[in-house]
Order: C-alpha cells, then sequence, then structure tokens
C-alpha cells in the first residue's frame, strides 16, 4: 500500500508544508520547532528538496529588481509591530515592520509551477497546419509569413513555421508555392525523403502516387537533394532556376535538370487558379504570371514599365484582356507580332 506522500497529490501537500514551515521559521522557531523541523526535513529527501527550491526560487527573484520593488511595497503595507529587545526591559520605541512571508512563500510557489509550465509549453514543437483538397477540389491559402501555396486535387500538406525555417510537407498530391523572402527563414518542402529549399521564389511539387518527385520552377531558383533532420538541401544538391523541370523517381540514376519549353510549363501548371488576386504588383512580375499561363506572350519592350504598380483580379489565361485594360489610361499601348507575342511600351 502507498503511503500518503505517494499519492497523485503528495507533490502538492509537501509544497504546502514546506511553505507553512518557512513561513513560521522566518517568524522564529522555538528550539522544539525547530527540532521539529528539522525531523521533517530528514523524513523524506522530498521534503528538503522542496524547502531548498522554494528557497533559491526566492534568491534568484530576489536579485530582480522588479521584485524588490514588489516586496517593499508588501512590506510598507505590512501592520508595524512592537518588538522588545532581549537586553532591555521596555519594549523599543522603534516600531518595524515585517511584510507577510505566507504570501511570499505562496507567490514563489506559484512562479515554480508557471516556470515549469513555460518550460514544458517552450519545449512543444510549433503547431501545424493541415491542409487537403478532395479529388475534384481545389484550394489557395495565404500563409502567416506571406508566401501562398496553391493545392492541386487530391492533395494533403501540413504547414510549420519555427523561427529558423519555414517547413512543408506535402504528404500526396501537387501544391505550388509563391514564397515570401525571407533570408533568415528558408521555405524548405519535403516530398517522399526529398526536399526542396528556398528563400524567395516560386516552384510547384507533383508528388506522383509511384513515388516519384517532380519539381518545376517559376520564378528565381531552388536547391533540390535529399531531405535531412535539421535543413536539408545541402549547397551541393542540383539548383533548378526558372523554367527547369527536376524529376526525381523513387528509384533511379541520378536525376538531370531539364528546360521546359513555355508551352510545357503552361499544360504543367493548367490546374492552377484561373483568377488570380494582385496588389500593387510591379508589372513585370504581373507579366511573368501571364506568360506561365497564356500562350500569348506579353514582352516588357519599355524597361522603364517594369515598376509600375497593378492591382485586381485578373485571369491568367487571358492576356489580350489585360492589355486592353492597361491601353485604357492611354499610358501603354499593345504592339502586337503575330499572334502569340504582344510588346508593351508607353504611348508616345
Amino acid at each position: 500500500m502507498s503511503s500518503p506522500d505517494h499519492l497523485p497529490s503528495a507533490s502538492a501537500a509537501i509544497e504546502d508544508a514546506a511553505i507553512a514551515w518557512l513561513t513560521e521559521r522566518d517568524d522564529g522557531f522555538s528550539p522544539a520547532r525547530e527540532r521539529e523541523f528539522t525531523q521533517w526535513l530528514r523524513a523524506d529527501p522530498r521534503h528538503a528538496a522542496a524547502v531548498a527550491r522554494l528557497e533559491q526560487t526566492l534568491g534568484l527573484l530576489g536579485e530582480l529588481p522588479e521584485f524588490r520593488a514588489e516586496l517593499n511595497t508588501a512590506f510598507d503595507r505590512a501592520a508595524p509591530v512592537v518588538q522588545f529587545s532581549p537586553s532591555a526591559a521596555e519594549p523599543s520605541t522603534r516600531p518595524t515592520r515585517r511584510w507577510p512571508r505566507a504570501l511570499v512563500w505562496t507567490g514563489v510557489a506559484a512562479m515554480l509551477t508557471l516556470g515549469a509550465f513555460v518550460g514544458w509549453r517552450l519545449l512543444q514543437p510549433p503547431p501545424e497546419t493541415h491542409y487537403t483538397t478532395t479529388v475534384a477540389g481545389y484550394e489557395r491559402a495565404r500563409l502567416d509569413d506571406g508566401s501562398t501555396l496553391e493545392l492541386n486535387a487530391a492533395t494533403a500538406l501540413s504547414v510549420q513555421f519555427t523561427t529558423a525555417e519555414r517547413r512543408v510537407k506535402l504528404e500526396t498530391g501537387e501544391a505550388h508555392f509563391a514564397v515570401a523572402h525571407d533570408t533568415n527563414r528558408p521555405f524548405i518542402v519535403s516530398a517522399g525523403g526529398i526536399s526542396i529549399r528556398a528563400v524567395g521564389t516560386a516552384f510547384n511539387v507533383r508528388y506522383a502516387v509511384d513515388g516519384a518527385v517532380e519539381v518545376i520552377v517559376t520564378e528565381g531558383k531552388v536547391r533540390v537533394g535529399q531531405a535531412g533532420p535539421a535543413s536539408s538541401a545541402v549547397e551541393t544538391a542540383p539548383l533548378v532556376a526558372a523554367g527547369e523541370r527536376l524529376v526525381l523517381p523513387k528509384q533511379a540514376p541520378p536525376p538531370v535538370v531539364e528546360k521546359v519549353s513555355p508551352a510545357a510549363l503552361r499544360t504543367a501548371l493548367a490546374w492552377q487558379a484561373r483568377l488570380v488576386d494582385f496588389a500593387d504588383a510591379p508589372l513585370a512580375d504581373v507579366i511573368a504570371r501571364f506568360n506561365a499561363r497564356s500562350r500569348v506572350q506579353l514582352i516588357l519592350a519599355d524597361p522603364s514599365l517594369a515598376d509600375r504598380r497593378i492591382g485586381g483580379t485578373f485571369a491568367l489565361d487571358e492576356a489580350e484582356a489585360f492589355v486592353r485594360l492597361l491601353e485604357r489610361d492611354g499610358e501603354i499601348v499593345g504592339e502586337r507580332h503575330g499572334e502569340s507575342e504582344i510588346h508593351l511600351r508607353r504611348a508616345r
């Protein structure tokens, strides 16, 4: 049969007893009570440990200016008491104040409990956010860092951000990532033992049912390599740039980075949302998005237009309609070159 000190509430009971003993000790032990306190400490090593823990915490807190200020406030509010001098028959004429020790020791115990809770919380991994789509579904989401992701049908993935990295685990299906720039926190997508690492770029990852992983970069560059326990994708891993594709079969010779034609790129990304929202985006970036989806390619013939800000919702497969909107204010004209190109320049 278990003793009372081994019941689930034993720790709290020991701590309560330690607070009571310390409060009484600070008020002054009689010789008999001091012997009883010593016996209580020796009765169970947890008793002495509780007292030491409370005293150590009070000592550490006492070094904090804020805590000392709180003690002084409690001291000033306490009732004055008259102390008798052991060498005088009359009581001392100088009153002293005793701050409420019981409240202090109870507060120290609360700080210990809070510290244990905070420590436990700090050791917990950050929460994951899960996204899934049905066999005929599609989802577009904006992440906390400003990045966006698009999920194709029958896709499942999880997102977990820490102070050191932004990590996405693609469990099945296909997703496109437009990554917000953050040099201090790389954006890492893992799929089937493969890791794709980026800082600020846009790329598409497809995790096939046979275990193969396909990576297509639409903007910037990414490194693709074996997933590691820490950050993955070492510097020696293949570098894939915009307009390139890398396919990694589950079991095959080393992969080769290959160029992707505009037509093949449009076909590969045709599943993405037709309508896209732009908010104060540079015209050069908007054109790049249109060219990735449209048969008609937009050419920025006047570089001074690259930073012109564009806002609104546009259908990426309707490049000619977008050009007509640009021409409406009379500052930009579109010159048709055959059936597949429109050159944009300032109106003369």
